[in-house]
């Protein structure tokens, strides 16, 4: 049961479409992976990308810490001690959410394995399986409709598409989106920060008949309490993502008036899974619902945040198409996708492997 090597990489994975949001344009990913091996040669993998602009730590920086020599000192340790190797992680790389997030998962797979059960299972689950939505970049509304009829046809139900640019162009498009589809494909946006007060009240009040289900972080981080003369119900459809880092943001986000009725947890700002169900814990006791997102990750972490998502209760909307888009990754297995639903697997840790 004790840990006998580490090792780490980072890995260039291309998309295999580009996209935009409110402030940049995405072609591929950089995905550092954190293998860890037991006496027995059992092993677990981990995963991270986190944003810069979002948290402050580059893959690079991941990296670097991963490599930095710290992880020799857990080389010997009992894999069923992994609750305390990363409590201890933590303390060493503070803010640093991208370099516990890889040590998180793969500790977490490798546990898991150790025991011959899933990580869910070691958890309990507590929601069934859920669809998850398909995200569409910002782009002229012709291409959006060309891209959703593709999605639908691959039989996913939600549509979340990157807005924030044009308010009145976003509109047009939920407009025509809720036209073709109707009823048959809920839609989510993220405005990526890009609306002001007026422009969010704006776009509530002209897509009021569509089919819009959320809106994701409409205004930009520091800002959060323009939101609060709003109505609750309104606020219900806010989604907190930019702003939710981790649980000290969530408790703060959880007092009353709160501004997001929804939370965002991404495991590449939490930390990985512990710090993740620290926030789904604080969104529990706040009557907060959970969204699960990600960015363009690997399946490791896709698989990782799906496992934590469905041990929560108050899980009620899945974002974790991370992985639909990458042109190639290093592993295989972990989930299955069937009609848009996310069903994990149950297999021993994430139910991964590497591919040879």
């Amino acid at each position: 049961m004790k840990i006998k090597s580490v090792h780490s990489w980072l890995s260039h994975l291309p998309l295999t479409r580009a996209y935009t949001i409110a402030y940049k344009t995405i072609t591929d990913t950089e995905v550092v992976f954190l293998e860890i091996t037991l006496e027995n040669g059992m092993s677990g993998i981990g995963a991270a990308n986190p944003f810069a602009d979002v948290v402050g730590e580059t893959p690079q920086h991941t990296l670097a810490n991963l490599q930095s020599g710290y992880l020799d000192q857990i080389i010997g340790k009992d894999i069923r001690l992994f609750n305390e190797i990363i409590d201890q992680a933590c303390l060493h790389f503070p803010k640093q959410p991208g370099t516990i997030a890889a040590i998180d998962i793969a500790l977490h797979d490798l546990f898991g394995k150790s025991l011959n059960i899933s990580v869910l299972d070691f958890y309990g689950t507590k929601v069934k399986a859920l669809p998850t939505s398909v995200t569409i970049g910002i782009k002229e509304t012709k291409e959006m409709l060309i891209d959703a009829e593709e999605y639908f046809k691959l039989g996913f139900k939600i549509l979340k598409i990157k807005t924030g640019l044009d308010v009145d162009a976003d509109i047009e498009r939920v407009r025509s989106i809720t036209e073709k589809f109707s009823s048959k494909m809920l839609v989510r946006v993220d405005a990526n920060q890009g609306y002001s007060l007026d422009d969010l009240k704006k776009f509530i009040s002209h897509t009021e008949a569509s089919t819009l289900e959320l809106i994701e972080q409409p205004v930009k981080t520091g800002q959060e309490s323009v939101l609060q003369p709003l109505g609750i119900e309104d606020r219900k459809k806010l989604v907190a993502d930019e702003s939710l880092i981790d649980a000290r943001s969530a408790w703060q986000f959880s007092l009353p008036p709160q501004s997001f009725g929804v939370y965002n947890i991404k495991l590449m700002k939490s930390g990985g899974i512990k710090g993740a169900r620290e926030i789904a814990t604080i969104a529990k006791n706040a009557d907060i619902d959970l969204f699960w997102g990600c960015n363009d990750e690997s399946i490791v972490s896709i698989t990782a945040a799906l496992h934590a998502a469905y041990s929560c209760s108050n899980t009620k909307y899945l974002d974790l198409d991370g992985s639909f888009d990458l042109a190639k990754d290093l592993v295989e297995g972990g989930f299955e996708l069937k009609d848009g639903y996310m069903y994990p697997s149950s297999l021993p840790g994430l139910g991964i492997k590497k591919i040879d």
